[in-house]
C-alpha cells in the first residue's frame, strides 16, 4: 500500500478500533460476524475480514460456550450417590473433587482440587489448560500419598470422574466411589459454595494474562483459605487447623480401640 493511502487509512482503522473496543465492553460475546454486522447496521462499510484482523491484533476472545465436560463419556460407568445418610464426621471419611472451568487472559483454565467433606479443606490441586484426565490423576495421588486415601469419594457425573483412569486409581487405594445424582447439583453443594468463595474472592478481582499468573494467584489464595481464612462453619477457625485437630483426635481413638 503506498504511503499516502496508508496514512489516509490510519485514522479510519483507529476509528473502527474504538468502535470495537467500545462495543465488546457492551457485548463480550460478539464474535467476528456479530461485530461485522453491528458496525454494518451502524452505517459502516466493514467487512468480516478486516474485523478478525483488527480483533486479533487488539487481542480480544470473546466470550463463547466452553466444552461440556459435566456428562459422562460415552460408554463409561457411574456409580450411586453413597452420602446420603453418612455423616461426615471425620476428614478421612469423603473428599469431593470438580474440575471448573474458569477463563483467564491465556484462554480457559481446569482447577482441579480434591478436599474433604469436613473440614473444606483443600489437600491438592492442579490447574491445566487442557481437557484431558491426567491432570486429575496427579491430584488424586498426590493428596492419597500425603494423606491416605478415604473410605469414599464423591464427584459428579463428569467425564474425568467416569473414566477407566480415574475409577481404577481409587479402587486400587480401596477407596469407594460415589457420584451425584443426574441433575442433582445440590448432592456437591460443599464444593460449588467452594468455587464460589474461589471465584470472587481471587479469581475475579485479577486479571491474570498467563498461566503462570493464575497458578501464582491461586496458590495463594488456597494458602491464604486453608492457614488464615475464618471459616463460619468451624466457628472461625481455618480449616487446617480443624482438619488436623480432627484427623489427631481420630488417631487417639484408633490407638485407644
Amino acid at each position: 500500500m503506498p504511503i499516502l493511502v496508508l496514512a489516509r487509512a490510519m485514522p479510519m482503522v483507529r476509528t473502527v478500533m474504538r468502535l470495537i473496543d467500545r462495543q465488546f465492553l457492551e457485548t463480550p460475546f460478539y464474535g467476528v460476524r456479530q461485530m461485522t454486522w453491528h458496525l454494518r447496521n451502524e452505517g459502516h462499510g466493514v467487512n468480516q475480514k478486516r474485523i478478525r484482523r483488527l480483533i486479533r491484533l487488539m487481542g480480544l476472545m470473546p466470550i463463547h460456550q466452553i466444552p461440556n465436560i459435566s456428562k459422562p463419556a460415552k460408554g463409561h460407568k457411574t456409580y450411586p450417590y453413597l452420602l446420603g445418610a453418612l455423616r461426615l464426621d471425620s476428614p478421612i471419611r469423603s473428599r469431593a473433587p470438580t474440575s471448573p472451568i474458569c477463563l483467564c487472559g491465556a484462554g480457559s483454565s481446569i482447577w482441579w482440587p480434591s478436599w474433604t467433606g469436613l473440614p473444606a479443606k483443600f489437600l491438592s490441586w492442579r490447574i491445566s489448560n487442557t481437557l484431558e484426565v491426567d491432570f486429575c490423576i496427579e491430584a488424586l495421588s498426590e493428596a492419597v500419598n500425603r494423606f491416605g486415601p478415604p473410605e469414599i469419594m464423591n464427584t459428579d457425573q463428569g467425564s474425568h470422574f467416569t473414566s477407566f483412569a480415574w475409577t481404577d486409581r481409587l479402587k486400587r487405594v480401596g477407596t469407594r466411589i460415589s457420584m451425584d445424582g443426574k441433575g442433582r447439583c445440590i448432592d456437591n453443594i460443599f464444593i460449588e459454595r467452594l468455587w464460589r468463595s474461589l471465584k470472587y474472592e481471587c479469581v475475579y478481582l485479577h486479571a491474570w494474562e498467563t498461566g503462570s499468573q493464575s497458578k501464582a494467584g491461586v496458590a495463594k489464595w488456597i494458602s491464604f483459605y486453608n492457614r488464615q481464612r475464618p471459616h463460619t462453619a468451624h466457628g472461625g477457625q481455618p480449616p487446617a487447623v480443624v482438619y488436623f485437630t480432627q484427623t489427631e483426635t481420630d488417631q487417639q481413638r484408633q490407638r485407644a480401640a
